[in-house]
Formats: C-alpha cells, structure tokens, sequence
C-alpha cells in the first residue's frame, strides 16, 4: 500500500530471480530479525530502500546511512552491491530516538531499475545524482514525520555521503561518521584503486556551516579506512579499533553526545 510518497513492502520482494536468496533478500531479513519495516521512497532520479521502526516521533530525525557494501566482485562491478554486513543495523537498534535507514540508489535489489548503472556503486557511488536523489527522499521523510532538523549518521562510506547529504538538507544540525573515508582521493590512492571519477569528495567540498555539529571517529587499527584519511579537526581516533570492531560498544556513548549537541539531556 502507499503511505504519500513511501510504499511499504513486505520483507523480501526486493529478492533478485532465482533459486537462491540474494544478497538484497538476506539483508531485508537482518533487518526484520531487528525489528525493522522495509519501505520504498522517491527520490529524484531513484527509489530508495528504507528500514524504520515503530517509534516516538519528535522535531528531530536520525537518518543512518551504510557502508559501500560490494561494489566490485571477483574483479567486476556486482550485480548486487548491497551491504552484506549488519552493523549499521545494530547500531540503529541502539538508538532510541525517532531514527531511519535510508539506503542508497540502486541498492537493496534495485539495481536493475532503470536509470541505475554499475557506475553508481562503483566510481560515481558518491556522484551528484545519488546525493541529490537522497537528499530529496530525506526530504520527503522529514515531511512525513512532522520533523524539522535531521542528524546524519554515516559508517564508511556512508560517511561520505552524510556530509554530502549535510551540505544539501538545510535541516541538518549534526553529523556523526565512523571509519569515514573522507578524504575520497587520499583513501582511493592508499588503496591503489582507481580514483573514484564520477564522485563528489568531501575533502574538497566547501564547509559546513558553523552550526552543524560534527564529529568523526576512526579505528587506530584500522586498515580498510586509516585515520589519516577519516577526518580532519574534528577526529577522534579509537586506538584499539578497526574498520568494523568494536563500534556498538562505543555507539550508547556517541548518542550521548548527540543527544546533549541536540538539546537532549
């Protein structure tokens, strides 16, 4: 059925064809093991995937975003680039503020819906097109919900486009982002990958504006994101973590800090 701009699904009918479940399909059912509704937003050119629970609403939304998930697999661009990993699920079960998962273009079993190409995962998976078509979904989310002010909270790449999205919502007041690739051109060079053309780079974006609250945390151990490329004043390295290890436990503590950054006590 159709809530305005959101259809709601049912649990698995973004399943690719064929007898084994996919990649989208399993994801799905991480998320409804925790208690999530996955839904269908617009955004410009894109549909959207996200996952919400029954909460109590309020003026302000926690919107996460996930990881690259797999771009590229066995050395081509995947048919399905979903994030295979369930953190940011679980971090978002730690949050007991009204809170979303907004998934990106073409992921979540829409990559075969046109205008989505390999490109959107692969060297344009931060482009204008995905940041101004999440922008406008969140846009639409805010709406729905009676919110006003909207914190980004970003794992890896979803990092990236938190401050892409932060630059673009004029409701933004925070953004949080753990073991960030932030430095898109510093991270694709250490990586000896191919620099990421087609794809916005915070690091060479204009600041946000002084209001927004912002902090960044990197792993010391991590090698996937180092820290020399996560951040930069507002950068607080956890020295015993890595790219996955041990952010849940840390999480509480960080919504801590958003809350009092929000008002919150």
């Amino acid at each position: 059925m159709r809530l305005g701009a959101v259809i709601v699904l049912a649990v698995g009918v973004l399943a690719l064809g064929g007898g084994c479940r996919s990649a989208s399909a399993r994801f799905l059912d991480l998320a409804a093991a925790r208690g999530l509704r996955a839904e269908v937003v617009a955004g410009t050119k894109f549909r959207h995937v996200i996952l919400t629970s029954e909460r109590r609403p309020g003026r302000t939304l926690h919107v996460y975003l996930d990881g690259d998930g797999v771009p590229w697999l066995g050395g081509y661009p995947s048919t399905d680039p979903t994030p295979r990993d369930p953190l940011v699920l679980d971090l978002l079960a730690l949050d007991r503020a009204p809170a979303i998962y907004l998934g990106r273009a073409c992921y979540h079993g829409l990559a075969a819906e046109p205008p989505c190409t390999a490109s959107l995962w692969t060297s344009a998976r931060y482009s204008e097109d995905v940041a101004a078509s999440m922008a406008a979904a969140s846009r639409r989310l805010l709406a729905d919900r009676g919110a006003d002010r909207v914190v980004w909270l970003g794992y890896s790449g979803g990092g990236v486009l938190a401050m892409l999205l932060a630059a673009r919502v004029p409701e933004t007041i925070g953004v949080v982002t753990i073991a960030a690739n932030l430095d898109v051109q510093a991270w694709a060079a250490q990586q000896g990958g191919s620099p990421l053309i087609g794809s916005l780079d915070p690091a060479r974006e204009p600041p946000l504006p002084a209001h927004v609250f912002r902090r960044h945390y990197a792993g010391g151990r991590d090698e996937t994101v180092p820290p020399a490329v996560a951040g930069g004043g507002d950068l607080v390295v956890v020295p015993d973590y890595d790219h996955r290890c041990c952010w849940t436990a840390l999480w509480p503590s960080i919504l801590m800090e958003v809350a009092r950054a929000e008002g919150r006590d």
